[in-house]
This record gives C-alpha cells, sequence and structure tokens, in this order.
C-alpha cells in the first residue's frame, strides 16, 4: 500500500479535476500508438492505424482512450486500496486480452506528456512528481495479475 500525504491527494484531485476525458484520453492513446507503433497489435479491430491522421481521426480510439481515461477515476476515488480496485482490470487486460504490462507505463509517460503540455503553467515539478508517483501505482495495479 502507497502512503498518500494530504498535499499529494490534493494534487492528484486537482489534476484529474482539470482533465477533460473527452479530450485528454483519446489524445494520450493517439499517442501511445504514434510514438510507440508495437502497441497497435492490441488494436487490429480498430480499423486503419497505418498513419498519424488515421490514428488521429480514428473514433475507435477516440472512444477507447475516453473508457482508458474515465478508468483513472476508480484510483482518484480509492487512492487508499489502488491495487484491489483495479484487480478485475488488471486479470481482465492479463488473462483475456494478453496485453504486455509494459504498455500501462508507456499509456502513463503519454498521458503525463499530453498533460503537461496542456496544463504547462500548473503542472510544475513538484506536480508532476505526484501526478507520476499516481500513475505509477496505478500501472503496478494494472500489472498485479501478471506478476
Amino acid at each position: 500500500m502507497v502512503g498518500w500525504s494530504s498535499s499529494e491527494r490534493k494534487i492528484i484531485r486537482s489534476v484529474w479535476e482539470k482533465i477533460s476525458i473527452a479530450e485528454v484520453g483519446p489524445q494520450a492513446l493517439a499517442s501511445c500508438l504514434i510514438v510507440y507503433p508495437w502497441t497497435q497489435r492490441y488494436f487490429g479491430a480498430f480499423g486503419n492505424l497505418s498513419s498519424v491522421s488515421a490514428i488521429m481521426g480514428n473514433p475507435k480510439v477516440a472512444a477507447h482512450g475516453m473508457v482508458v481515461l474515465a478508468a483513472l477515476e476508480i484510483a482518484v476515488n480509492n487512492m487508499d486500496d489502488i491495487k484491489n480496485a483495479y484487480a478485475k482490470l488488471s486479470e481482465l487486460h492479463c488473462e483475456k486480452l494478453n496485453v504486455d504490462p509494459d504498455n500501462f507505463r508507456l499509456l502513463a509517460d503519454c498521458l503525463t506528456i499530453v498533460i503537461a503540455n496542456k496544463f504547462a503553467d500548473d503542472f510544475g515539478p513538484e506536480v508532476q512528481a505526484v501526478w507520476q508517483k499516481f500513475l505509477a501505482v496505478i500501472v503496478s495495479a494494472l500489472s498485479k495479475q501478471y506478476h
């Protein structure tokens, strides 16, 4: 279990409250698929992912990006028990979808970059460090079933 200070909790909630799921989710997932093209192998049913413009304009990428980002609210609302809160998602991604768990880290990095670009003035080093700690706990929770 990770301990969160009251300051860290406040920072995480502050970042979360600024995020538009409909905007940031699709951008983060699209960025991951573009920057790390091998991650596309899990999205064969999404249609054309052959170019940056195809990925950016793909409605299935956008929709799944929103689903992924909306799932972060689970962690925001369960900061004291993120591993158990994500147990079913971890099982799904490990046993049914066979997703390489390193992809969770890659997506978390892309998400951090999208947020840093969008909220540059409010995303200084302290906020970024707390946000990355938060995402690292989520990545660990999603990877739990693999261990």
